[in-house]
């Protein structure tokens, strides 16, 4: 009896230990994985993107099980404007993102009402080049946020940053002072609504992460990025010895969201 009590308590103990590692496993899995495509066009390039990223390409995606994609562009005056659109693809696992070709390439719906941007003659091309960037969620943030606003997209302005670094240890410093330094916990606190926090995978300006916080319009923009410089969590955290020349170059994109995009 003795003998079997033991076993009793070592197979619970195994039971238990199972449950601990699956728990950390599914943890993990649930960071998800984020692309931005981006667009560059010239001359009336930007009205054939629009009409396939509506009428084709996010339909396609939402039949493919993508419920959510985000349509951007730059600020009417910003220089950019007119030259770039940004697509925001989230994934659930990296299987996903590594297979969504040879879906769309099996959507026969897709394939026919796409087929004057697919296979558009080569010196009537339907935008100059585009370019992808693969991300991993952050793990203190592992899905995206999609807000609900109920101003009209005109007034709407999405915050696109990237923090290029110097070397890779100063990018997984700066990753590290997001999630355990407490970056992302500002920002919440804060109501910056950010969409996603992402460490950059594959893209042309590694090493480096990106994210993307939201607003109402330009002047709620302004007063939340004056909040938080003013916030005594920010001045006690930016000084910190570790966290210092992690930040060296910022690329900021000001976008509103098309009128098609999924938020």
């Amino acid at each position: 009896m003795k003998n079997t009590g033991r076993l009793i308590m070592v197979f619970a103990l195994l039971m238990l230990l199972t449950s601990a590692m699956c728990g950390i496993t599914s943890a993990q899995a649930k960071q998800e994985y984020y692309e931005i495509r981006i667009y560059h066009v010239y001359g009336g390039q930007e009205g054939k993107v629009d009409a396939f990223l509506k009428d084709v390409y996010l339909p396609a995606l939402h039949r493919s099980g993508i419920e959510k994609v985000g349509v951007f562009k730059p600020l009417e005056t910003d220089f950019n404007s007119g030259k770039m659109i940004f697509v925001f693809i989230p994934y659930k696992t990296l299987e996903q993102f590594a297979l969504l070709s040879e879906v769309l390439s099996k959507d026969k719906i897709y394939l026919d009402a796409g087929k004057s941007f697919l296979a558009a003659p080569y010196n009537e091309p339907p935008y100059k080049r585009h370019e992808s960037i693969l991300l991993k969620a952050f793990r203190n943030m592992p899905q995206p946020f999609f807000p609900e606003y109920t101003n009209p997209a005109s007034e709407r302005v999405y915050e696109l940053r990237s923090y290029e670094n110097a070397t890779e240890d100063l990018a997984i410093r700066k990753i590290h002072m997001f999630n355990e330094g407490g970056e992302i916990d500002i920002f919440t606190k804060l109501k910056f609504n950010a969409v996603f926090y992402g460490e950059v995978l594959a893209g042309p300006s590694k090493p480096n992460l990106m994210y993307m916080t939201t607003f109402t319009n330009m002047q709620s923009c302004d007063e939340h990025w004056k909040a938080f410089g003013a916030s005594s969590e920010w001045k006690t955290l930016s000084p910190k010895e570790e966290y210092k020349n992690t930040t060296p170059f910022i690329d900021r994109y000001l976008l509103r969201p098309a009128n098609y995009s999924d938020f």
